[in-house]
């Protein structure tokens, strides 16, 4: 699919809002609300648009504390890799795993209410995971830059 600049504008828009109406977005883009509607479910369809969410406020439900989790496996064998990664996706405090170049293998940004919770979940979830060689925490003092959108 050939995303034009109408598009690029849409997706934009709804980055930033996904709440807005077919109305509210086919006034903003000069455009009919059945056009809207029908290039937002084109861009559904072929996997661009790939789900709707709501994005929490951390402080209000005392999830605050972030900490970026760098770790090494004990070895890199396909076997190691494939169960780390498919245990690692089951703990809910891990908003994002990612596996990385350089002296880690893997990056977890984690999130939890306070130091003492994360103390907890290292102890009893994250350290009990198979092959897991070191671990190295950095934890957030303050966040510059958060953003969902991709500018397109």
């Amino acid at each position: 699919m050939i995303i034009d600049a109408t598009d690029k504008k849409l997706l934009l828009l709804l980055q930033s809002d996904t709440k807005q109406t077919t109305k509210e977005l086919s006034l903003k883009l000069n455009l009919s609300v059945t056009a809207v509607y029908e290039r937002i479910k084109k861009m559904e369809r072929e996997g661009i648009i790939v789900k709707y969410v709501a994005l929490l406020d951390k402080v209000k439900i005392q999830k605050s504390f972030v900490v970026f989790c760098h770790i090494k496996l004990i070895q890199h064998t396909k076997e190691f890799i494939a169960k780390f990664e498919s245990q690692v996706i089951q703990l809910k405090e891990v908003l994002e795993c990612h596996h990385v170049s350089g002296d880690y293998d893997y990056i977890l940004k984690i999130i939890v209410k306070d130091m003492e919770a994360y103390r907890e979940f290292l102890v009893t979830k994250l350290t009990t995971l198979d092959h897991i060689g070191s671990t190295h925490s950095t934890f957030m003092i303050n966040e510059v830059k958060n953003t969902t959108v991709i500018n397109v």
